[in-house]
């Protein structure tokens, strides 16, 4: 199998690196918008760097993963849709949702694969809870708290192009939401605050946000994200039911400490970041994609999951803005969707 690697930055190089140790994939080709970083990695991997994208099309693949700046996702995605090739794209498909919208039709018209890099799905935590949701064990499931929390913000050139908390951050803790309850988020208020460095405010984001969601089964959960979290980083999801209750997310190094008297220490070595926490499923959402282009299962996180929860963030934002609650049928998108 020929994989051809569309971006080669921070996430792309851990694809790329992952994808060219895989046993069932026999070669790369990568190419970036600088080109002697592919060539870097190329070289590096014992792989082929290509000039540009069109050499991506045009010298022969089996399948594309995208890894560029979002606001190039839809298009590729399109194109490699047209030349019926299955695709790996992390998210989101775009930062609006007719954007979103175009370019799944172009891959459902095309009757192409699309599997969006939503890697929550695939960490064995969340596995486990969403294992134990199912099972009943907990009961009839009544609370859900989500939180991400960056250890240090992004690169302030970043934030514009992100999308904002909700979209960029809180686009994880909504897809896995969905995907460990069975349920569908019926209505949210969110609230922000960019009461922290300048350059938030100047990029029209917020540092910090908090978001109130009703279930389709009435389950109120709440989610919250801020990118100032110096203890470290920070992803749990706590879910309360009526006979038990569980945390993802809750290990020796969750950068945490206890006021009680007896209770745990403070982390060691807290996690840093989302590559060191989430390792393993970037890995494992790969060794999927492979799967399901080699025919051997079915396509774990579609175009349409990750449509849903871009809604759920485009609701936040504008919960946010016109401080009211929103719901969620007030959006395009919702038609057709299913939760795996």
């Amino acid at each position: 199998m020929r994989i051809g690697v569309i971006g080669t930055g921070r996430i792309g190089t851990i694809h790329a690196n992952t994808l060219s140790r895989h046993r069932e994939v026999g070669s790369l080709i990568l190419t970036d918008a600088d080109p002697s970083r592919a060539q870097e990695l190329a070289n590096r991997l014992g792989e082929t760097a290509a000039p540009g994208v069109d050499e991506i099309f045009k010298w022969g693949v089996d399948a594309v993963v995208i890894t560029t700046a979002t606001s190039a996702h839809a298009e590729l995605i399109g194109r490699a849709a047209r030349s019926g090739l299955p695709v790996f794209c992390e998210k989101p498909i775009a930062l609006d949702l007719p954007g979103t919208l175009q370019a799944i039709a172009e891959v459902e018209t095309a009757g192409t694969v699309l599997q969006m890099g939503f890697q929550r799905r695939f960490d064995a935590g969340y596995t486990g809870a969403r294992e134990a949701v199912r099972s009943g064990r907990l009961g009839r499931l009544h609370t859900v708290r989500a939180l991400t929390s960056d250890q240090a913000p992004p690169a302030a050139a970043w934030l514009p192009l992100s999308g904002g908390l909700y979209r960029d951050t809180l686009i994880h803790d909504f897809d896995v939401l969905r995907w460990v309850t069975g349920r569908e988020v019926v209505d949210v208020y969110a609230a922000g605050s960019d009461a922290g460095p300048a350059m938030f405010r100047a990029a029209g984001d917020v540092d910090t946000g908090a978001v109130l969601l009703t279930l389709d089964d009435g389950t109120l959960a709440t989610a919250t994200a801020t990118r100032l979290n110096g203890a470290g980083y920070d992803v749990r999801m706590e879910l309360a039911g009526e006979l038990d209750q569980i945390v993802v997310g809750l290990d020796d190094r969750t950068p945490i400490a206890s006021t009680e008297p007896t209770g745990p220490p403070a982390a060691s070595k807290p996690w840093t970041g989302f590559l060191e926490r989430f390792g393993p499923a970037y890995e494992a959402e790969l060794a999927a994609f492979v799967e399901v282009v080699r025919g051997e299962r079915a396509n774990p996180c579609d175009g349409r999951e990750a449509l849903q929860a871009l809604r759920i963030a485009e609701a936040c934002e504008v919960s946010r803005r016109e401080r009211r609650a929103v719901r969620l049928a007030e959006l395009p998108g919702g038609a057709g969707a299913a939760v795996l």
